[in-house]
């Protein structure tokens, strides 16, 4: 177990705000916070009561880890700030948005790990395409209560400018997240990398949430496994339509990958279903969705898993 408190280790020369501390938000700034960085949550309700008051609890596959930090929901009272890894839902983009207004320092830069491919652009038009850069959060990750993480895999961010360009800031950011062991790479195409992740969350996320599944389960199933490969595929078709560069063995090696590292995962979407929250549907088939009737692209199974997500997410909430 690592105890680290506010008090501990050398402030370090940049200032994050990590706007969304749900279960991928805390953890990466848990790390930064150990590392040293001058990190600020921002989060609510009982999870904001729970940091203030007992700091972070994760237990990873990396080292458990119980750490103080700085925790708020006003992110105005800490601004400015250097650095904001955005990680609202997206379907909280603009109130997110509205809520760090005038808080980002000149030359900072707002990091979206969110869900999608579409909140680069939603935020751009916001701040600036300058201050907006793009990232993957690569994790698995479950809230199991307030202030209390279980890690269970990966536990690395890709991320780049949009443009593609290798900047002093992109440069820096990766040497932060290097020092906090979450940097997993710099990327000089990272749209591509974003639909590469929606890919996996496109279907995964997704099927997970509809039979109230794990992972493991659905690919464990035979019918199972079809419907995830289809999903898979009516995403490359129309990610390559939009210019993202996806290999031919990508959906192959995401089955892999999952059956070895990823069989106890609980997705995201499936944990919200479960706290009777609302779904990513947007962000997660809704993209494909828009996406594909700009390229006159079929994809009935993702038009199909879109329209239940939605009716899912109209219907009355319970603890599943």
């Amino acid at each position: 177990m690592i105890t680290t408190d506010r008090g501990g280790g050398t402030i370090g020369e940049m200032k994050i705000l990590v706007m969304g501390a749900g279960a991928v938000g805390a953890y990466f700034g848990a790390r930064l916070r150990a590392s040293g960085e001058d990190v600020v949550l921002c989060a609510r309700g009982a999870n904001l009561r729970a940091i203030r008051d007992h700091g972070l609890d994760i237990a990873s596959i990396r080292g458990d880890l119980r750490i103080d930090v700085t925790a708020t929901d006003t992110p105005r009272d800490f601004a400015p700030y250097d650095l904001v890894l955005f990680c609202v839902k997206a379907y909280d983009t603009d109130d997110a948005a509205q809520a760090i207004s005038g808080c980002l320092k000149p030359g900072g830069a707002i990091l979206t790990l969110q869900n999608g491919v579409e909140n680069e652009a939603k935020l751009g038009a916001i701040f600036g395409r300058d201050a907006v850069m793009g990232g993957n959060a690569r994790v698995g990750v479950e809230m199991i209560a307030p202030g209390k993480i279980v890690h269970l895999s990966t536990g690395h961010i890709d991320f780049g400018e949009v443009d593609g360009r290798e900047t002093d800031r992109a440069r820096k950011i990766a040497d932060l997240f290097r020092r906090a062991g979450i940097l997993g790479e710099l990327s000089a195409d990272i749209m591509t990398a974003r639909w590469d992740k929606l890919i996996w969350n496109g279907a995964l996320n997704t099927v997970t949430t509809l039979t109230r599944r794990r992972v493991g389960e659905i690919l464990d199933d035979p019918e199972g496994m079809k419907l995830l490969r289809t999903l898979m595929q009516e995403i490359v078709s129309v990610a390559r339509a939009e210019g993202a560069k996806i290999s031919d063995d990508r959906i192959d090696a995401y089955i892999i990958h999952s059956q070895k590292n990823l069989r106890a995962l609980k997705t995201s979407t499936q944990q919200d279903l479960e706290r009777g929250k609302a779904l990513e549907y947007e962000a997660l088939s809704g993209a494909v969705v828009r996406a594909a009737r700009r390229h006159n692209i079929s994809v009935p199974t993702v038009e199909t898993i879109y329209l239940l997500l939605r009716l899912l997410d109209g219907a009355p909430k319970r603890n599943v």
